[in-house]
């Protein structure tokens, strides 16, 4: 697996059927000619080559599909596909075909989700993503969503700049009347760490 695709692989937590197929996806990428008029029989000879399941595009182009069982996440793998394509190969302009409304709609959401820490703060040991919330709302679905993706992050972070001499990443999740005006960070770190 190339950098590019090991980038995106851990960002999105990729499942194992999902990062074999972002790995071939990076491999065909590095084989076929991109470009417009190319010789795609040629082409084509290179996938079936590797994949020999794949006998003919049906396009004027170079068209490859992939087969994943319900519920193994193909919307998060699409948007793997374009991140790598846009990052490895500098593509900028993408067609998403989407059957109706709903799986429209659901796209949509999926990849305008943000989501951005109330405070990190960096201490000589250790940088940590800090949320405040309210008490009665700690269990609440969308801040335990927020609390899971923080999680995944800070691990994934914490891979990173580990092998790279850097600190660890860790998530606190802190209730709005825990934070008093007399208490240390490190004290609120102690009692907060996920």
């Amino acid at each position: 697996m190339n950098r590019i695709a090991s980038s995106i692989k851990n960002r999105l937590s990729l499942r194992p059927p999902q990062e074999d197929s972002l790995n071939i996806l990076a491999g065909l990428m590095d084989s076929l000619v991109l470009q417009k008029n190319c010789d795609l029989s040629a082409e084509l000879e290179k996938v079936r080559s590797a994949y020999p399941v794949c006998t003919d595009f049906e396009r004027g182009f170079p068209s490859i599909c992939f087969a994943l069982a319900t519920g193994v996440g193909k919307t998060r793998l699409m948007g793997a596909f374009i991140a790598y394509l846009y990052l490895a190969k500098g593509f900028r302009n993408f067609f998403v075909l989407a059957p109706n409304l709903t799986i429209y709609n659901k796209l949509i959401e999926d990849f305008s989700k943000q989501y951005h820490p109330d405070f990190v703060v960096e201490t000589a040991d250790t940088i940590y993503m800090v949320e405040t919330k309210k008490e009665g709302a700690m269990e609440d679905s969308d801040v335990q969503e927020k609390t899971q993706a923080a999680l995944q992050y800070c691990k994934y972070a914490s891979e990173f700049t580990t092998q790279n001499g850097g600190k660890p990443w860790k998530y606190i999740l802190i209730p709005h009347n825990m934070v008093q005006v007399n208490m240390s960070f490190d004290y609120l770190a102690r009692g907060c760490e996920a």
